[in-house]
């Protein structure tokens, strides 16, 4: 599937080719923590189809708990995340953030991985009051 997508402010803007099938769901702490959210919700970019449109996204360089280094990208501006990729630039998971895409109402995810981390509040939030607006 072809997606667009960019950050708040309209600085960064990017295309890429995704499978909606495997769309995740990451419940680690650094996901929680970099998303400033619960969880942060991801589809893979198919590998080399991720081009930037406009815009320099600034880089910061994570360390996971397995030690290895992924680039999280983000708009020096606004803040939006925009994926995380490899340190080196590799071929490896390149990770797009769904909300940063224009299509992510089709992005419905697949899967949820470090459940172990997740908040237990997440799970079912159905019964919330609901506003349709602010």
């Amino acid at each position: 599937m072809k997606i667009e997508g960019g950050c708040h402010c309209g600085k960064i803007t990017f295309s890429a080719e995704v499978d909606p099938e495997q769309v995740i769901i990451c419940h680690c702490t650094d996901c929680q923590t970099l998303s400033g959210s619960a969880y942060r919700t991801v589809a893979p970019a198919i590998e080399g189809s991720f081009k930037l449109i406009t815009g320099d996204p600034r880089i910061y360089v994570k360390t996971a708990e397995n030690g290895s280094k992924r680039a999280q990208a983000f708009c020096a501006d606004c803040g939006t995340p925009i994926y995380a990729a490899p340190e080196d630039g590799g071929s490896a998971f390149f990770g797009i953030r769904v909300g940063a895409i224009k299509q992510k109402n089709q992005l419905v995810p697949k899967s949820q991985y470090w459940c172990r981390s997740a908040q237990a509040w997440v799970q079912d939030i159905t019964d919330l009051p609901r506003l349709e607006t602010q």
